[in-house]
């Protein structure tokens, strides 16, 4: 586990050291299987992130399995707060996704997190990297994820070994889905086109509202894309900041199908269900 180094301390190239260290992990064997005891999950049917978060009765809410995060360094102590336990609380507590961690440098996760959390939930899971190499999403599949996340911007600067496409469409063809992830209003219209070109490779689409040259969060991203913007038939999700039931009531209003919670979770850990139960609105 990297416990080191959890904070940037300058804004420039954030992109290119969270890319930097995804091929470093991979050099170091990060995303392989290591463990007898850890089976593979390649043969693991999908469950759908995307029909779940179109069925569920409450407010769609993927909650973020992380134990810390470039911005705000350790978040939880992963010993005492275990993946098993963490995902089973989040659960019951009506989340209709999970989000995992499995990127060791400044996030302290890995693909054993994935596997974990695996055995103890049946909610679709979501393996939560920067992907920069078919190798990551490989190793999703045989930790038993069920979906996969791409940073549209990293592609755009040419930061990952494949360009997108032929990613996302390896990602498919295994079996997962994908979330296509977006930042400003010319990214999620380029995403939409996209979607439009691969639609059974793209299944979900998702804005982020921290700004990743700055790591600032800004609510008023997602609100000002889904209002500028039509979706085109595409489930489209809101991620970080999200930290009261206001945010969200603002965000479905503006369009947002669906709500990626991390930090605001695993911040207060011994309070998680309650957390979630709070941020559950009626619709």
């Amino acid at each position: 586990m990297v416990t080191n180094d959890l904070r940037f301390t300058q804004s420039r190239s954030i992109l290119r050291t969270l890319a930097k260290n995804s091929f470093k992990a991979i050099d170091e064997g990060a995303y392989e299987n290591n463990s007898t005891s850890d089976r593979s999950y390649y043969s693991h049917k999908t469950i759908s992130l995307k029909n779940n978060i179109q069925s569920t009765l409450n407010v769609p809410l993927i909650t973020e399995i992380k134990y810390a995060s470039p911005s705000k360094g350790i978040l939880a102590d992963s010993e005492k707060f275990r993946v098993e336990a963490v995902a089973a609380t989040m659960e019951s507590a009506g989340a209709c996704g999970i989000s995992i961690l499995s990127q060791p440098y400044l996030f302290n996760g890995s693909i054993s997190n994935v596997m974990r959390a695996r055995r103890a939930t049946i909610l679709p899971i979501l393996m939560k990297d920067i992907i920069v190499s078919d190798i990551q999403i490989k190793a999703a599949k045989n930790s038993g994820a069920d979906c996969v996340l791409f940073i549209k911007t990293l592609f755009d600067k040419n930061l990952a070994e494949k360009d997108l496409e032929t990613l996302i469409e390896y990602a498919s063809k295994i079996g997962l889905e994908t979330i296509l992830e977006t930042h400003n209003m010319n990214e999620f219209q380029d995403a939409i086109r996209l979607q439009q070109n691969n639609p059974h490779d793209i299944h979900v689409i998702g804005i982020n509202n921290r700004n990743l040259d700055t790591l600032e969060i800004n609510l008023d991203t997602t609100i000002n894309i889904l209002t500028g913007n039509s979706k085109s038939g595409n489930v489209v999700i809101s991620e970080s900041g999200i930290n009261e039931p206001e945010h969200i009531r603002s965000l479905i209003k503006a369009g947002a199908d669906g709500f990626l919670i991390g930090t605001s979770l695993m911040e207060n850990p011994t309070s998680l269900g309650k957390k979630i139960e709070e941020l559950k609105i009626k619709q």
